[in-house]
């Protein structure tokens, strides 16, 4: 099964199905199932300082080290000034929770499936295999 490692609290936010879609700065031509791993790596202090977006959260616990839920990879979308502007403006939740740049890419998640119990593993750079 391929693999994403995010660092947190964007992996929870997928896996609460109120981020669905993940920027990236490179391009994938891979489509399908695939996993989401929440790194072990500490939340940055910009982002945790972000009241709004840790508010996203609610009372959803962070698993640093964990695979969380299960998605379907279904685009890769290259990121043009009229893309982002749309999302700022019609998806600013989507906004608040990616790095939305001209440049950059879109990887469009759908079918979003929290893991009854998340699986340990020690994450990986790029989409890896478990």
């Amino acid at each position: 099964m391929k693999v994403l490692s995010l660092t947190e609290p964007y992996a929870t936010l997928i896996k609460e199905n109120k981020k669905q879609i993940e920027t990236r700065s490179w391009k994938t031509n891979y489509r399908g199932e695939l996993y989401i791993h929440a790194s072990s790596t500490k939340i940055p202090k910009v982002w945790r300082e972000n009241q709004e977006l840790m508010s996203l959260l609610g009372s959803a616990p962070l698993h640093f080290g964990y695979i969380l839920c299960k998605c379907r990879l279904v685009d890769c979308i290259y990121m043009t000034k009229e893309y982002v502007q749309n999302i700022q403006k019609n998806y600013p939740q989507e906004y608040l929770c990616g790095i939305y740049k001209e440049g950059r890419y879109a990887w469009i998640l759908e079918d979003i499936v929290p893991l009854e119990k998340p699986i340990f593993a020690k994450g990986k750079l790029n989409i890896w295999n478990y």
